[in-house]
């Protein structure tokens, strides 16, 4: 059988994603491509942007592609400080090339401060941006640990993709 790389074809592919990133004072708080007043940031190679991270990730388990480890590792330089929107803009290239488009993307984020209710749009609107989807298509839901992890941030999200109308 032809079909995407994971060796099967389906209409619909469903993938999962997950991140979670030390919290440490003095660091950048970026989520959705929204950087946040917060005394409190991300420890992590790149710009450490949880909710974009655990969506490459379901974009790519969905397509088959592995892991955002594997495309872009924490050993490589060239991801020293990037932004996160340098992965999303990467791997839509990598969909369209699979012959697969974004039918919806579920995330939610797990931090206790800041509040992100008036932040939620502005991310959604930034994410779809960056994958050339409608901001409706983009779901973003904020969540506090209820202080049982106050220094983390954790993100997950699912993702559905389809065969493009032209594969």
């Amino acid at each position: 059988m032809g079909g995407s790389r994971a060796g099967f074809e389906a209409v619909f592919r469903c993938g999962i994603g997950y991140d979670c990133h030390r919290l440490e004072v003095g660091r950048k708080l970026v989520l959705g491509g929204v950087l946040l007043d917060s005394p409190r940031g991300s420890v992590a190679h790149s710009d450490g942007d949880v909710l974009s991270h655990a969506i490459v990730d379901a974009l790519l388990g969905a397509a088959g592609l592995g892991d955002i480890g594997r495309h872009f590792p924490d050993t490589d330089p060239r991801w020293k400080n990037a932004s996160s929107k340098l992965f999303l803009d990467e791997v839509r290239r990598q969909l369209a090339g699979c012959g697969l488009r974004i039918l919806n993307i579920d995330a939610v984020v797990v931090i206790d401060e800041p509040k992100l209710a008036p932040h939620v749009g502005a991310m959604a609107g930034n994410l779809a941006a960056a994958l050339g989807i409608a901001a409706a298509q983009v779901s973003v839901k904020a969540k506090s640990s209820e202080g049982t992890t106050p220094m983390i941030a954790v993100a997950h999200a699912v993702a559905l993709l389809a065969k493009a109308e032209s594969s």
